[in-house]
């Protein structure tokens, strides 16, 4: 390359930029070797360093050193060592090749001595072994090793160096106890976690070690989400999805029949709680639902599964939720062959931001929402609560007869920004008088033109009658925002005379008197209207969701402003 260039054209920044770029491609080169060295050896290594560690101690660099390079400071991978430094490591030059100098005695904490210039690198203790990789009764147990020396491009091709990496990311050695399976005889793995609590992994990490157990395997395995979306995004494709921590053997999806398949035959098909009659049919030997407190056909759904769970000698499922005292979670947690784990948030801090982690527990911290979605506790309703679970649970049906009249309630937000929520709820009324509750389509964090347009978009769904809007907030603005998405849209503004509590009161005797019902289950909506009680929701949020139930409900029931029109001939 350096032939082809007339030299004396080149300025000082194009030779630097030359320069730059060849060794830039001669690392990409070496890199590129390292990864399909590692590919090919990744198979064997947990087994190789398990015959290592069980040898007597010599002269070889110990353990300490395996993980030296998650600290940068003590690592002279090549790949982390600045550009200048790089070429000098592999020449050895400016002192000859440099030293690791390692030692086990943890009374020494060495650091590194000019680093970075060709003199003995001492690796401290406290950049070897994580401590959770050890067995409990060996932490600070491990027994004295001799110093010993060894050069950089030695310790880059010992085994112990590769064998390293592959532990580092294996999971029996960084999953945490309650992340791994139970023993014993069980037919329930219970997981109730809080927010990123590592739950979602736990599940993931079992289906894959299930699939991928044989060489070949004829293994059928059910993964149930509240949706299909939710079964792609989060149980597969996001980022402790299966897809996503199968370090070897990962399987195919296969997008048009709903279904992970790996190579070794084994199969995991997708499905909804939305669509309950799917599980009718299919027979499975293991199960994953994930997040069963929020299901919309909970009940109906959790049943055609059981069904189905019928193939092998021992089938088995994992429930990996955040808890809610929905009742199918409760009989679940009553049935003697479920094995109970909890798990918070706080345990998986060091795999979150320390940003989120001060956000939540300054807000959330010792709140009813905290420790229910924090630290996964089930938390029953409040006994001051308008509306208590069972009583929704038990207006709960599928919706399939006509309806008079629909409306769409908003219950706009008083600012923007990520905590902001509009409510948007629809609901309907039925030739015989009942209202049917039939969509929670709240939007949060949306501009006012967000919010509009989510609204606008709930009126064409469901072809409705009237848009209901509170204007407390923004007055005419409301109005002037829904105009400006869709001129067409018919908008009856209310406005607030009263409180909340006494504005909900008489919407709760309705559904005390079995004048309303709901065509499904709409989790965030039902917990607030469980958490609502004289003083507001326990965490002091406005209960906007709510709000806009209660202006659907009261527009169809007490007050008729719901106005019928012909929707067909």
């Amino acid at each position: 390359m350096r032939d082809g260039i007339n030299r004396s054209r080149l300025t000082a920044v194009e030779e630097a930029v030359e320069v730059r770029t060849i060794e830039t491609l001669a690392e990409y080169g070496e890199t590129m070797d390292r990864i399909g060295r590692m590919r090919s050896e990744l198979t064997g290594a947990i087994a190789k360093g398990a015959e290592v560690f069980a040898e007597p101690a010599r002269l070889e660099p110990p353990i300490e050193a395996m993980m030296g390079e998650a600290d940068a400071g003590c690592s002279r991978e090549r790949h982390l060592l600045p550009s200048g430094e790089k070429s000098r490591a592999e020449r050895g030059d400016e002192g000859g090749e440099a030293e690791v100098v390692v030692s086990t005695d943890r009374s020494q904490q060495a650091v590194p001595e000019d680093e970075g210039h060709g003199k003995d690198l001492r690796l401290s203790p406290s950049s070897g072994p994580a401590g959770h990789l050890l067995p409990v009764g060996e932490k600070g147990r491990m027994p004295g090793l001799p110093v010993c020396r060894v050069s950089l491009s030695e310790w880059r091709h010992h085994p112990l160096a590769r064998h390293s990496r592959a532990l580092s990311r294996d999971w029996g050695c960084n999953a945490r106890d309650e992340q791994k399976p139970p023993e014993g005889d069980w037919r329930n793995w219970l997981i109730m976690g809080g927010r990123g609590s590592g739950k979602t992994r736990a599940g993931a990490e079992w289906v894959h070690a299930l699939a991928s157990a044989d060489k070949r395997s004829d293994l059928r395995i059910a993964l149930v989400a509240e949706t299909l979306g939710d079964a792609r995004e989060v149980m597969i494709d996001g980022v402790s999805g299966i897809c996503r921590i199968a370090r070897t053997n990962r399987p195919t999806f296969e997008i048009s029949r709903r279904r992970l398949v790996w190579s070794n035959g084994a199969v995991a098909q997708i499905f909804s709680s939305e669509d309950p009659e799917a599980l009718r049919g299919p027979q499975f030997h293991f199960a994953w639902c994930d997040e069963l407190a929020k299901w919309k056909h909970a009940e109906e759904t959790f049943d055609m599964l059981q069904f189905g769970l019928r193939l092998g000698a021992d089938p088995r499922q994992v429930v990996t939720t955040t808890p809610r005292p929905v009742p199918v979670l409760k009989r679940l947690i009553a049935d003697p062959g479920t094995r109970l784990v909890r798990m918070s948030t706080l345990e998986n801090a060091t795999n979150l931001s320390p940003g989120f982690i001060r956000t939540i527990e300054a807000r959330y911290g010792g709140t009813r929402l905290g420790r229910q979605e924090l630290a996964g506790e089930l938390i029953e309703d409040r006994e001051d609560a308008l509306w208590k679970r069972a009583d929704i649970e038990a207006c709960t049906s599928r919706f399939t007869t006509a309806l008079r009249r629909i409306v769409v309630a908003v219950d706009p937000p008083s600012g923007s920004g990520e905590g902001s929520c509009c409510g948007i709820v629809i609901a309907g009324l039925e030739a015989s008088g009942r209202a049917v509750v039939l969509a929670d389509c709240s939007v949060e964090g949306k501009s006012p033109a967000g919010w509009a347009y989510a609204v606008a978009k709930a009126y064409s769904r469901f072809q409705a009658d009237r848009v209901v809007a509170e204007v407390n907030q923004g007055g005419d603005m409301v109005t002037a925002m829904l105009k400006s998405v869709d001129a067409g849209l018919p908008v009856t503004m209310v406005r607030a005379t009263r409180g909340k509590y006494l504005r909900a009161e008489p919407v709760a005797a309705l559904y005390e008197q079995g004048r309303v019902a709901h065509a499904g289950r709409f989790a965030e909506l039902e917990d607030q209207m469980c958490d609502f009680g004289p003083d507001g929701l326990s965490s002091g949020r406005s209960p906007d969701r709510l709000d806009a139930l209660v202006w659907a409900l009261t527009a169809l029931l007490l007050e008729g402003h719901g106005e019928p029109r012909v929707r067909g001939i």
